[in-house]
């Protein structure tokens, strides 16, 4: 994957910054904090979560599905691979 080592820096970051989320969460829960803010920081969580795959599902299609160089059967192979990652993420 290409795509993500060629930006592999930036998608890091964002990586991190869940991370962070996660960890305030769980000192939210540790701490007893109201259940409301616990609840708008998992959707914060959960937004950024799901830009990450927004961003990853885009690369992908551009790289492994749009992209003008690639044959019928790795176009084929790259959206396979997309719905599989699509039907997974969605359950």
């Amino acid at each position: 994957m290409g795509h993500v080592t060629s930006n592999k820096e930036q998608l890091l970051a964002r990586v991190r910054r869940i991370a962070g989320q996660m960890a305030a969460i769980e000192k939210a829960i540790a701490g007893d904090a109201g259940c409301s803010a616990v609840l708008h920081q998992v959707a914060g969580a959960r937004g950024a979560i799901n830009g990450l795959m927004d961003e990853l599902i885009e690369d992908h299609v551009r790289e492994h599905v749009a992209h003008p160089d690639l044959d019928a059967a790795e176009r084929t192979a790259g959206a396979e691979e997309l719905i599989a990652a699509i039907r997974r993420y969605a359950k």
